[in-house]
């Protein structure tokens, strides 16, 4: 199935929400995009952070091998959001043909395609039988937008089936830290492994655009000479340095996210909606009345995610008991 990558959407979009609704933007509480509602106390920066570029050895690449328990020969790269590597790499090799899990994150097709590849659609079920037709296979785990989480055992299983003539996997773990998924950031010394890691979900911090890249050495070079100098700012390499070390912060967010999912899946359940999905920042609905139960939603001021194809809702956490509040009422609306 091919891929046209125009018109695409993404979660956040509260100006455009306020256009069509109505609504002031102070009014709305937006569940569209599967960010954390609790996002990581950023400390103070100090003024010799902000008033100097960033430089490559500040300590920030030891603590982020620590963090993913990185072996010594994989390759480790800073970036601005796993957007910037995920948009770069299709720049490092010749056109060929890339598959991508789908549904997934589009902005992945949609940088292969803009990079002169021929970008082909796949189900889960479908990717063994094409893996011998690829170059390239993008999958995001756990999914964006349905929380599919694979088994690290299928992945590693189709890598070894790519790189044996030269291809690549592609795993986005923008997800992961909330989930109880299997990272393969421990095998990403392995030639045709590339894993994108990102600080924008779990730490609650998308404005911060901070991400990793994990490869070979080879690969992480390759895509740092394509980025450029100073490829991560300043003040995101110092903040990142600070989340990723701070063990006792992120266990609390890993149980309050778990706690807040069930909490999620409640509500969702009592509407008749069906939840599904294995992130814990996020829950996916299918179903055929799915638009109609987003317009009822944004008519009320909440705005939650709604995709075409399959039909389905995608739902955010609440960051308050008033929000809760609110999205009870919303959904209780729905029946």
């Amino acid at each position: 199935m091919s891929v046209s990558p125009e018109g695409l959407e993404h979660g956040g979009r509260l100006n455009q929400a306020v256009r069509q609704w109505g609504i002031p933007r102070s009014d709305w509480l937006d569940l569209s995009t599967g960010i954390s509602p609790y996002g990581y106390p950023v400390p103070a920066i100090p003024e010799s952070v902000w008033q100097r570029l960033p430089e490559g050895d500040d300590g920030l690449d030891a603590v982020a091998r620590d963090w993913l328990g990185l072996p010594a020969g994989a390759g480790c790269l800073p970036v601005a959001g796993s957007q910037a590597a995920l948009q770069t790499l299709p720049a490092l090799r010749l056109p060929c043909r890339v598959g991508v899990v789908a549904p997934a994150y589009a902005e992945h097709a949609r940088a292969w395609q803009r990079g002169g590849h021929e970008v082909v659609l796949l189900t889960v079920d479908e990717v063994e039988k094409a893996l011998t037709g690829l170059d390239v296979l993008v999958c995001v785990n756990p999914n964006n937008p349905t929380g599919t989480l694979l088994p690290a055992a299928t992945l590693r299983r189709w890598h070894q089936q790519l790189a044996t003539c030269g291809g690549w996997l592609v795993v986005d773990e923008a997800f992961l830290d909330a989930s109880m998924g299997e990272s393969l950031a421990t095998d990403a010394h392995l030639t045709g492994l590339v894993v994108l890691r990102s600080l924008g979900k779990f730490f609650g911090l998308a404005g911060l655009r901070a991400g990793l890249m994990v490869a070979e050495p080879a690969l992480c070079h390759a895509l740092q000479q394509a980025l450029g100098p100073w490829a991560m700012s300043h003040p995101a390499r110092y903040v990142m340095a600070q989340a990723v070390q701070d063990q006792a912060w992120q266990q609390q967010q890993r149980q309050r996210l778990r706690e807040d999912r069930q909490r999620l899946d409640g509500l969702l359940n009592d509407a008749g909606l069906s939840p599904r999905g294995d992130s814990h920042l996020f829950a996916w609905c299918p179903g055929d009345q799915s638009q109609v139960h987003f317009e009822a939603l944004a008519k009320q001021g909440v705005l939650v995610r709604y995709f075409a194809e399959p039909q389905a809702l995608r739902f955010g956490l609440a960051g308050s008991e008033a929000q809760w509040d609110r999205l009870r009422s919303a959904l209780s609306a729905l029946a």
